[in-house]
């Protein structure tokens, strides 16, 4: 039991597990515009992800304490570097033309990491809104924007709209996590909980899914894939509605970044069925 606890928290720590949920979301894109499965744009993004946001969750932690590094660390480090080693593999067999779409999605990655404003003191983490809004921004360039452009698909309303509710979906997935960590940001960081209060973030939240359940009756065509989103709808929300500053070690970190892997779950389902 004991390793299988390592085991899970390395998983978790090491994001492969929101890494998951990235992939869910690429493969939901495709599935939904009916694109070809490209599994070297797939795994270039999936490995993209676990590099990138251990490089954002990390690379401060390891400047300033490289010397004395627990050994969980030193392994996310190895694992991250090998990520690293994959990901530019499947960066080879991508078009150059898919590598520069990706860029400025990868340069918003480091700079949320990287100080480079108010002499060098500060990164684009520390702005409290602009937080939000460029991880639901990136994780839609990544989800969608990307494997359109790759598929040589055209950028018409249906992308625009998908694009629309993706981003909004990613900001309500963020909210649990804001409201779980509202007792640990500092009083400077003021997010959306820590602003509005935790009961008007919930309400927001339901808004913001409401607003993507509207879009999703324009985007597609299949009972099965609206039924699919509507579960997905229902279970985001009770999730959202449950969500407290003292909650469990793995609700948000593992609970809430597992429903796009369910909803990509049920596509398949219902598709199957």
């Amino acid at each position: 039991m004991k390793w299988f606890r390592i085991l899970f928290d390395f998983y978790l720590n090491a994001s492969i597990h929101v890494a998951l949920a990235v992939f869910s979301f690429v493969k939901i894109t495709e599935f939904y515009f009916g694109l070809p499965s490209n599994d070297p744009l797939n795994y270039f993004i999936f490995f993209g992800a676990i590099t990138g946001y251990n490089f954002v969750k990390y690379a401060g932690v390891a400047k300033l304490h490289h010397r004395s590094l627990t050994t969980t660390l030193k392994a996310i480090q190895f694992f991250s570097f090998c990520c690293f080693l994959i990901l530019c593999y499947y960066s080879y067999l991508l078009s150059y033309q898919t590598l520069l779409f990706c860029i400025p999605f990868g340069a918003i990655t480091i700079l949320y990491a990287v100080p480079f404003l108010s002499g060098f003191q500060k990164n684009l983490r520390t702005f409290s809104y602009l937080k939000i809004i460029v991880v639901a921004f990136v994780w839609c360039g990544f989800s969608v924007l990307i494997p359109v452009f790759d598929a040589g698909k055209e950028m018409d309303s249906n992308v625009i709209l998908s694009v629309i509710q993706r981003f909004l979906i990613v900001v309500v997935l963020i909210l649990p996590f804001d409201i779980r960590d509202v007792q640990y940001d500092a009083i400077s960081l003021q997010t959306i909980p820590k602003k509005i209060g935790i009961e008007k973030t919930k309400r927001l939240g339901v808004i913001l899914m409401v607003i993507s359940l509207v879009i999703e009756y324009f985007i597609v065509l299949q009972i099965h894939t609206k039924n699919s989103f509507l579960l997905f709808f229902f279970l985001v929300t009770i999730f959202l509605m449950r969500a407290k500053k003292e909650q469990s070690k793995y609700y948000s970190s593992f609970c809430v970044e597992a429903l796009p892997i369910f909803w990509w779950l049920l596509l398949l389902g219902f598709r199957n069925y």
